[in-house]
């Protein structure tokens, strides 16, 4: 089992390290384009609100209730049952999808006033971010249509990896970075607003993400016609799961926008700031903690399925170690070298050091809860594997509240800052109550063995961190020298840090063994 997970583990973070690099290229590309300025923070505006809704039709929530579903089906043997399931979930969620995306697009300036409320009272009181407003109103029109490609596309990813294709589901949000780059290359010079080009690349990225999976469904003989089928029972089944697990799988995404419309309030920039302070940590979220929770969720639903606790803990286990092994570090080291990263990466163009400065930041308050979004992607799946999506939202209830409160007590001395903190703080409280359900219902229990793992994992966590704070030049240093010279530098710590944390686990024993389920620590 745990091999199986490990080689399905690395095809997926194979794949989701091709698809991040390309990302972070695309976000070169847009901070070359727009720097920090209006036009970015209208742009990320209109690109978040789709993205948002995609979590609840299609990745997120959708994805949670459908695979326990269809892993049971596919266990029964039938395919003709497994068919007839994919044309009724595909048929009624396809047409929910289509009224809602046809109502985002003809009242998209509704929801630019409900989420961009700040520039709303500007537009209707005639003040300098009023055209904030009216562009970001029509950019909305432009990528709302993104997420009804993008829930057809989630759906067939679904699919794929319940039937262990991992690899093409992974590769496909490549697509879309390559259509926005390409879109700010080749459209944005033609245009006076260059982020209506970035625009039009979301909505044709999404376009050829859609059509990339049909040839590996039909490989599958598994691409069928939709039909409406709301009282199909296993249609039935996956409404009755998604509908609570749409608010419990989202509250990260419902407080970035609540995080946004009081950005709204706050000066120009600041959408942007903790936009790409916010991507930065998607890097190492979708590379190791959605990687992990993907391969992770079918095979929590066979165990359920096989009524096998022992093994279905062992997996849990699993998961936390995997996470917090490639988790720990990576918060400290984005966390220490939050500016030469940013520096690097971004200072180009429209986005210079002061921009630098500005969203690393931003940058410092977010990864301090990177290491609780990850663990909340292992620890969800062990409840919606055992088709409990009910205790997951009164978890959510409780993080979106405190997130809230945490707004309310940083925002006015941490300005932006304190926004992503509360982020922060509020994952953090997501995932201690998620494990402490599990804890409590006899799920799964951190062991000994795990315990003394996680303290070694400290331990070269932290000596690799105080290595790198102690010898990372200053940030001026960083600004004087030219792009090649500042990349070799980075590249020299990031070396030196992982060899540094390396190193230290293997003075304290970490051996092979202990990345496999169910062996002692």
């Amino acid at each position: 089992m745990s091999k199986k997970l490990i080689k399905s583990g690395m095809i997926v973070s194979f794949m989701t390290l091709l698809s991040r690099i390309m990302g972070l290229v695309r976000d070169i590309v847009i901070a070359n384009l727009l720097g920090a300025g209006a036009a970015a923070d209208v742009f990320f505006f209109a690109n978040r609100i789709p993205n948002f809704l995609r979590r609840l039709f299609a990745e997120g929530a959708f994805n949670q209730a459908f695979v326990p579903v269809m892993t049971e089906y596919k266990k029964e043997g039938d395919e003709e049952k497994v068919r007839e399931l994919l044309a009724a979930v595909s048929g009624t969620l396809g047409g929910i999808v289509t009224i809602v995306t046809l109502l985002g697009v003809l009242f998209s300036g509704v929801l630019t006033a409900l989420f961009g409320w700040g520039w709303f009272w500007e537009w209707l009181h005639g003040g300098p971010s009023a055209e904030k407003f009216e562009m970001a109103s029509l950019m909305l029109k432009i990528t709302f249509p993104y997420l009804w490609f993008i829930t057809f596309t989630a759906m067939a990813g679904a699919v794929l990896n319940t039937f262990g294709r991992f690899g093409v589901s992974s590769f496909t949000p490549i697509f879309l970075n390559i259509t926005m780059i390409a879109a700010a290359w080749w459209v944005a010079p033609w245009l006076d607003d260059p982020e209506l080009a970035l625009a039009l690349g979301v909505f044709f990225g999404g376009l050829v993400q859609f059509l990339f999976q049909f040839p590996f469904l039909r490989q599958l003989n598994m691409l069928v016609r939709p039909k409406w089928g709301w009282h199909h029972p296993g249609v039935v089944k996956i409404r009755t799961l998604m509908i609570p697990a749409l608010f419990g799988v989202s509250v990260s995404q419902i407080n970035l926008l609540l995080n946004t419309m009081l950005a709204s309030f706050l000066a120009t920039g600041a959408i942007s700031h903790l936009y790409y302070s916010d991507r930065l940590l998607e890097f190492p979220l979708g590379l190791f903690g959605v990687a992990i929770s993907t391969v992770i969720l079918p095979a929590l639903a066979k165990k359920h399925v096989d009524a096998d606790s022992a093994d279905f803990a062992r997996t849990m286990d699993w998961g936390v170690r995997m996470v917090v092994l490639l988790g720990l570090p990576a918060m400290a080291g984005i966390g220490v070298l939050r500016e030469p990263i940013l520096r690097v990466l971004f200072m180009r163009g429209e986005f210079g050091m002061h921009e630098v400065s500005m969203s690393s930041a931003s940058l410092l308050a977010s990864v301090s809860g990177l290491l609780s979004l990850m663990l909340i992607k292992v620890l969800a799946p062990g409840y919606y594997a055992r088709q409990d999506t009910k205790t997951p939202v009164r978890i959510g209830i409780i993080a979106m509240v405190a997130n809230m409160v945490f707004n309310l007590a940083f925002i006015y001395p941490l300005d932006y800052v304190g926004l992503a903190l509360s982020t922060a703080c509020s994952g953090t409280v997501n995932a201690f109550l998620l494990y402490r359900g599990l804890s409590q219902h006899g799920v799964y229990r951190i062991t000994r063995e795990t315990w003394s793992f996680f303290l070694r994992l400290l331990l070269a966590t932290v000596t690799m961190s105080l290595l790198l704070w102690q010898l990372s030049p200053s940030l001026a240093q960083w600004g004087e020298w030219n792009m090649l010279k500042a990349s070799w530098e980075l590249t020299k710590l990031l070396i030196l840090g992982g060899g540094t944390y390396g190193g230290i686990l293997l003075l304290t024993g970490i051996r092979l063994h202990h990345l496999k389920a169910g062996r002692e620590g």
